[in-house]
């Protein structure tokens, strides 16, 4: 008999906080609602006053990547945002690494020059 090995898929059901350190003392606290099917992940990022819905959510084995869609305001400009996270389970965490992928103005559709574009990796802990 040989013996069969498979890799199973870390759960990453449910909702998960954390904060991300922006430096100079400041941070910014995150929470995440994950739903897992499978290999695919679906879910939303709340903050203070809205939620943002992931896309292109997957999982393998204990890796987890997704990416957030968001306007946000720069001045008198609206810009929209995509923004990747990669990452794995470590223990009963998650450590996450986010990365501004694009970003482009509304009103026009053009390309946004993207400055200062700090990865930041941080740890996530399950809520529930």
């Amino acid at each position: 008999m040989i013996p069969v090995l498979c890799l199973l898929a870390a759960d990453f059901s449910g909702i998960w906080i954390g904060a991300i350190d922006l430096g100079n003392g400041r941070s910014e606290d995150v929470s995440f609602e994950f739903t897992q099917k499978g290999s695919t992940l679906s879910g939303k990022q709340y903050d203070e006053v809205t939620s943002t819905p992931l896309s292109r959510g997957t999982i393998s084995g204990d890796l987890i990547s997704f990416v957030l869609t968001r306007q946000e305001q720069m001045g008198n400009e609206i810009l929209l945002n995509r923004i990747r996270f990669t990452g794995r389970r470590v223990g009963e965490e998650i450590e996450l690494t986010r990365e501004r992928e694009s970003s482009t103005r509304s009103a026009s559709g053009a390309p946004d020059v993207i400055r200062n574009n700090r990865r930041h990796t941080f740890r996530l802990k399950r809520l529930r």
